[in-house]
């Protein structure tokens, strides 16, 4: 697991920025640095040694000198493709993963990037053809960001370690907050630095001679087939119990992060780690930790868990929002960090649960009732026309089933969170921030690639693309590397999704509440069946409490009112939700985080516009 950051460019490259650059990512490598430069190429990487500890050292060089990458992730079926590699005449220096890439390369070219069964980002530069060649695994677990500026092309894992280049233009990108704060997350490819993209997931391009040439190797579809819930759970049981095992492939020790819900509870009762990691908060109904410590009695296992403040947690927004690169409005992105830090102390890999939900239909709002799914299928225009005459009604129970039910899901679906609609973001943003592009915008191209499967897999499909890669995974690698913490996602596996894919959805849902019940059927014979029953609850944190009080309302107050807010923001309209949600009158603590999350990130990456002093990384 590392980092690296470089450019191309028409003159020499200036050493002094890379190694700058170098350093802004030591987080994602302390144990080694290393540098490549030539006429028109600069390579800076970082690196977290976990396997072959005293090798693998990178940018690495091909034998002949040709090729050199860069490379971030862990491949795990690279014992096997080395052997293959090695019947095609190829020799090795090292046991690294990182050979593996460069060789496969070497032999099989952009073909190599469809054989690696792990989560990876890397580039390798062709000294012959100067052209460079750069590539992100199908899941979007590890981060690439690109940006094409005049005659320099950036890449690497943290759009950070392009700021101390003298040739990189920081300017905000207007279009991105609306959507933003929609989302909860940077939902556009172009990030929200002006001119900086992120590589799709599952793509990979080459960029020669100022032209970048993209496309996808690796696209989702779902193929479901006519096996039994028996049989489909034996399957899950089966390819899970192998992706955790090859997972746990590592030359250090590896842990695990445990809550009370069954995801991380599957990887933990099948890794069988050594420690596993929990935290929580001390208000009542926000703490797991007691859940999982209760399972690693049952394992006999040891668990290490930490309780979290209210300081603790609104100290140390500023250090997320470094870290996260873009703002990041996740509530539980703030306790994923402690969590990372509090294993950190003691390992250097650690198993996680991530995945799982996206895979398997383990959101609530991907469920629905009987009597929801037999009304869908009466015809849209009775659906319409009764949702039109209920709607001018006085409230009454069933008003909102009516009314929804006459939407198509493309017309209610976002993603698991929606902060601000249509509206509500042209009303709180200033002119210059709003748009005529609307969040349908953004998850139509989607739907489109799905349009006729049925509503579950429609949500999961978009769930797939949005949600989990920009922020579900988006603050599980920032959250570890902060703290530099490998983390292994054995769910989102390859394998493991050529058995997702195939689970009717028919066969996902049970009963009012209970979801991805194939996976909890293939736990029977792991955990105790209180375990496998136990509903998803995330990260709960109690945000909403604490802004009640008055310390952080008044602390949210004086964000509000800084000059600069009112470059991006309706202040009289934040503070009438800050009064709503202090008063009881409304719950709007969801929609004031996300833009308080901006304000300080906005603080933290644009110093010298707010009158505050530069953020330094804790």
């Amino acid at each position: 697991m590392c980092g690296f950051t470089g450019f191309l460019s028409r003159s020499t490259p200036d050493v002094t920025a890379l190694h700058a650059m170098g350093d802004s990512i030591i987080h994602r490598g302390p144990d080694e640095e290393g540098y490549y430069t030539d006429d028109h190429c600069a390579i800076a990487h970082r690196r977290l040694s976990i396997i072959d500890l005293a090798h693998g050292h990178q940018p690495m060089t091909s034998p002949d000198g040709r090729y050199i990458l860069a490379y971030n992730g862990e491949v795990y079926n690279f014992q096997t493709l080395r052997t293959q590699l090695q019947e095609l005449g190829h020799t090795f220096q090292t046991t690294s993963d990182t050979e593996v890439v460069l060789h496969g390369y070497m032999e099989w070219g952009a073909e190599v990037t469809g054989k690696l069964r792990g989560m990876f980002a890397f580039v390798i530069w062709d000294t012959q053809t100067k052209t460079l060649y750069g590539a992100r695994d199908p899941f979007g677990i590890k981060p690439f960001y690109y940006a094409p500026m005049g005659d320099t092309f950036f890449f690497g894992s943290e759009l950070k370690s392009f700021l101390p280049h003298p040739d990189f233009k920081k300017e905000l990108n207007r279009e991105a907050l609306k959507f933003y704060l929609t989302f909860q997350y940077s939902a556009l490819d172009e990030s929200f630095f002006k001119g900086v993209f992120r590589l799709l997931p599952g793509h990979h391009f080459t960029y020669r001679d100022g032209k970048l040439d993209m496309s996808a190797y690796y696209t989702f579809s779902f193929e479901p087939d006519s096996k039994s819930l028996e049989e489909h759970a034996q399957e899950i049981r089966e390819v899970v119990t192998e992706s955790v095992e090859a997972h746990q492939i590592s030359d250090v020790e590896v842990g695990a992060f445990l809550s009370g819900g069954i995801d991380s509870s599957v990887i933990t009762a099948l890794s069988h780690p050594d420690k596993t990691y929990s935290v929580g908060f001390a208000n009542k109904g926000f703490d797991e930790t007691s859940e999982a410590k209760a399972l690693c009695e049952e394992l006999g296992l040891k668990n290490i868990s930490k309780t979290i403040t209210a300081e603790e947690f609104f100290d140390i927004l500023p250090t997320i929002q470094y870290y996260a690169d873009e703002p990041n409005a996740n509530l539980s992105t703030v306790p994923l960090y402690f969590l990372s830090k509090l294993a950190a102390q003691d390992v250097k890999v650690v198993l996680s649960g991530e995945g799982s939900d996206e895979l398997f239909g383990g959101y609530i709002t991907y469920h629905t009732t009987k009597p929801y799914r037999a009304y869908r299928k009466l015809p849209l225009p009775i659906r319409k026309a009764v949702a039109g005459v209920v709607s001018k009604l006085p409230p009454f129970h069933g008003q909102g089933f009516l009314t929804k039910a006459a939407k198509p899901v493309e017309d209610t679906f976002v993603g698991q969170a929606f902060i601000f609609d249509n509206d509500e973001v042209e009303q709180v943003l200033t002119p210059a921030y709003r748009s005529s592009r609307t969040w349908k915008d953004i998850t139509a191209p989607y739907f489109a690639q799905v349009k006729d499967a049925d509503d579950l897999t429609k949500m999961q499909y978009l769930d797939l693309h949005l949600w989990q890669p920009l922020d579900i995974l988006r603050k599980a690698d920032r959250m570890t590397m902060a703290n530099s913490l490998e983390l292994r996602v054995p769910y989102l596996d390859r394998e493991v999704w050529k058995v997702a894919r195939s689970i009717p959805s028919n066969q996902k849902m049970r009963g009012k509440s209970t979801t991805k019940f194939p996976l909890r059927q293939a736990a029977v014979p792991m955990l105790p069946d209180d375990w496998i029953k136990r509903p998803k609850v995330g990260f709960p944190v109690p945000f909403i409490a604490w802004l009640k009080e008055e310390k952080y309302y008044n602390w949210a107050k004086e964000l509000i009112n800084q000059d600069y807010v009112a470059e991006f923001f309706d202040q009289k309209y934040l503070l009438d939700l800050l009064e709503q949600h202090y008063s009881g009158k409304a719950r709007t603590h969801r929609k004031l985080y996300t833009v308080l999350s901006f304000l300080i990130w906005y603080q933290v990456y644009f110093p010298e516009v707010c009158g505050v002093a530069p953020y330094q990384p804790k």
